[in-house]
């Protein structure tokens, strides 16, 4: 190694770590420059790949819109129309040509001569015809989920409507296990229909309707939506019109308001609403005026099997959630009598399910007998129908109480229902009737009225009813009781202002019968029914003309007597059997007298027919021993002696074993504690004085 001389080695010790640092600069400069030139050699290789990859993607481009622009559509009518059949289970045919637009943001779509077959059970027809069919959409708002049609251009559509007698429907393009939700289009911005036509066959309801169809944009002040046909309901007259606003810049935020007016022979139906969403028909408001003969006539047109009724005039607001109708404020009036509540019916089960609390402020009786198949009353000012005045008209000649009219079973096993109704006070003339409720039950052809009570000033009668349409023949079942009534508040009062009778009055009757009408039914029942005043007063003179005692009673009668005597115990007692109701035990304990009596009611023929004999509790110098009789039919029976010849009497004691034993069983038909009333229980235990088995 060379020596330096030591000076120089000093001043090169010096410099040496200034030379380091230069170097490691130096050092880190040319990293950086050989980096830099590798980055600058990346990103031109980055430039030429992206400049590739971008004339690939373009030239793809190009390519597709080429081939949207050149494509023939018609080459994928097979496909679609064979895709639509698979989910429809129809026949979708595309005859001719297929048009599109997709190079858009608002593509849009043409169909010529599209057709949608019948189901396999209909024939050969076809559901729709459509002449042309443009549909152009939004694309943008596809991206958050949502579907807005800029435009749906209908031109020269047919739809055929058709339902056979079992239900079958062209219109249910439901598959198996799928859904059936009410129909709920997209939004349409603008919707147009040209020319069409809807035609409806509906076998199970006896519709046929042909109307046109149109929804216009402004031609002369025409502008808006309407459906306008005729056609028959049921062999009556059918109209429908329907109106709505314009289809054209629809704000899918806004109600979409409506009309319509619909007659049905003489039933008129109003209507004014609106969707809240349009093409939302699974939703709407709408205020409804009916009117019309007979609400059982709107079965063809909703459905519902309602009772039938007098005419009537009812509105309210009808509102649809879904599967939901609901009409609220229900008001108006059914014959003389006001009618007010609310309705609910879902349609989402097998059957449609009613629910209806109604009430009326005063409900005049005769409206109530054509929920039974008869008909109000003829007189001056009563609400009825032509045809029901000529059922009045036609019961009067033929002197009938019950109704003939055939139940409609199908109607009853078409509908499950809930149902209570109150009455505040009644019109029922010769009836002190004060009120009503009642709330019964559908379910499966199963009618059953639980609650049936009619109020009186004392006391009510009450039951159960039931009807089971199950069977071919339908079956009702009756059990009313009739509690505390008051005899002098269901007879009329005499010329003096007092009625013949006074005490209480309990009853019941059990009734089964088989029939198609009220009347049919009456004449097969079987059952029983018993009437009991355990107490009270008679006026004498009639009491003493029980037994016909012609010189005591007709003298009182004269004279205008009205002193009155005790009755100390009433029974009658009817067993039923093939619509006849015989009565097998009839007494009438009085101060002077006891009355025993037999006869019978035939509900088939409507005639009453019995015989009252009277034995007197004390003798008399004249007496003619009569039986007094009432006969003829139950609207106008007539009361008379039998004069064939006289009886002999035979004596209180024999009488009081032949009537009184069997009361000590009868009694408790009613009520457990007759039996030992102070009055009847006074009559059994007398007749065991008297030797007789009054067990």
């Amino acid at each position: 190694m060379p020596q330096f001389p030591p000076d120089l080695s000093r001043r090169l010790a010096a410099i040496r770590p200034w030379a380091g640092r230069q170097g490691a600069r130096m050092s880190a400069w040319t990293a950086r420059a050989r980096a830099h030139r590798g980055t600058a050699e990346a990103r031109q290789g980055y430039r030429r790949t992206a400049l590739w990859a971008g004339g690939i993607v373009g030239a793809l481009a190009l390519a597709i819109g080429l081939f949207l622009l050149l494509f023939d559509w018609n080459l994928l009518r097979g496909p679609i129309g064979a895709f639509a059949s698979a989910r429809t289970g129809r026949e979708v045919i595309l005859a001719g040509d297929l048009e599109a637009k997709p190079w858009s943001l608002r593509p849009q779509a043409t169909v010529n001569a599209l057709s949608i077959g019948d189901p396999d059970w209909a024939g050969e027809g076809r559901t729709i015809e459509i002449e042309r069919i443009t549909i152009q959409m939004e694309l943008l708002p596809l991206f958050r989920g949502r579907t807005i049609l800029r435009r749906l251009e209908l031109t020269r559509p047919v739809v055929r409507l058709r339902r056979d007698a079992e239900g079958r429907a062209t219109w249910d393009f439901s598959r198996p296990g799928g859904s059936d939700e009410p129909l709920d289009l997209p939004v349409i911005r603008r919707f147009i229909i040209d020319e069409g036509q809807l035609e409806m066959v509906d076998e199970r309801r006896g519709l046929r309707f042909s109307g046109g169809v149109e929804a216009r944009e402004d031609r002369g002040g025409d502008a808006g939506f309407t459906l306008s046909g005729d056609g028959e309901l049921n062999g009556e007259v059918f109209r429908l019109r329907v109106s709505g606003g314009p289809l054209i810049n629809v704000n899918p935020d806004e109600p979409y308001p409506f009309d319509a007016d619909i007659r049905a022979g003489p039933t008129h139906v109003t209507a004014k609403g609106a969707l809240p969403e349009p093409f939302d028909l699974g939703r709407f408001g709408l205020d409804l005026t009916a009117e019309g003969p007979d609400l059982a006539r709107i079965y063809a047109l909703t459905g519902l099997a309602l009772p039938n009724t007098p005419p009537y005039r009812l509105s309210g607001r009808l509102i649809r959630e879904g599967k939901i109708y609901r009409l609220d404020g229900l008001g108006g009036a059914l014959g003389d009598s006001d009618l007010s509540g609310s309705l609910r019916v879902d349609v989402s089960g097998d059957r449609p399910f009613l629910s209806a609390d109604l009430r009326s402020r005063r409900l005049d009786l005769d409206d109530l007998a054509t929920v039974f198949g008869g008909a109000p009353s003829v007189s001056p000012g009563e609400t009825a129908s032509e045809e029901q005045k000529q059922m009045a008209r036609q019961l009067r000649a033929r002197r009938r109480l019950f109704p003939d009219a055939t139940l409609d079973l199908q109607r009853i096993r078409s509908m499950d229902a809930e149902l209570t109704y109150r009455a505040g006070a009644i019109d029922a003339p010769n009836l002190p009737l004060t009120g009503a409720r009642v709330r019964l039950t559908l379910k499966d052809g199963f009618l059953h009225a639980e609650e049936v009570v009619f109020s009186l000033p004392q006391g009510a009668l009450a039951g159960r009813i039931s009807l089971d349409a199950r069977p071919d023949v339908p079956i009702t079942d009756l059990d009313m009781r009739l509690t505390r009534a008051r005899l002098e508040q269901l007879l009329p009062a005499g010329d003096g202002g007092v009625a013949p009778l006074s005490g209480d009055l309990l009853g019941r009757v059990k009734l089964r019968g088989a029939g198609a009408s009220v009347h049919r039914a009456f004449a097969n029942a079987e059952g029983e029914a018993l009437l009991v005043a355990p107490q009270g007063e008679i006026r004498k003179a009639f009491a003493e003309l029980i037994g016909i005692n012609v010189t005591r009673g007709l003298g009182l009668l004269l004279t205008d007597d009205q002193s009155r005597t005790p009755i100390r115990c009433a029974v009658a007692h009817f067993k039923g059997s093939k619509g006849v109701l015989r009565a097998d035990h009839i007494v009438f304990d009085t101060g002077p007298v006891l009355g025993r009596g037999q006869g019978e009611i035939d509900l088939g023929r409507e005639r009453i027919d019995f015989r009252l004999d009277g034995e007197a509790k004390e003798a008399r110098l004249v007496r003619l021993m009569a039986p007094v009789t009432v006969r003829g039919p139950m609207l106008d029976p007539q009361v008379g002696v039998e004069a064939s010849g006289a009886i002999a009497q035979g004596g209180l004691a024999i009488a009081l074993g032949v009537v009184a034993a069997p009361l000590a069983a009868l009694l408790p038909f009613i009520d457990p504690g007759l039996a030992e009333d102070a009055a009847c229980g006074a009559l059994i235990a007398e007749a065991r004085r008297a030797g007789a088995p009054a067990n």
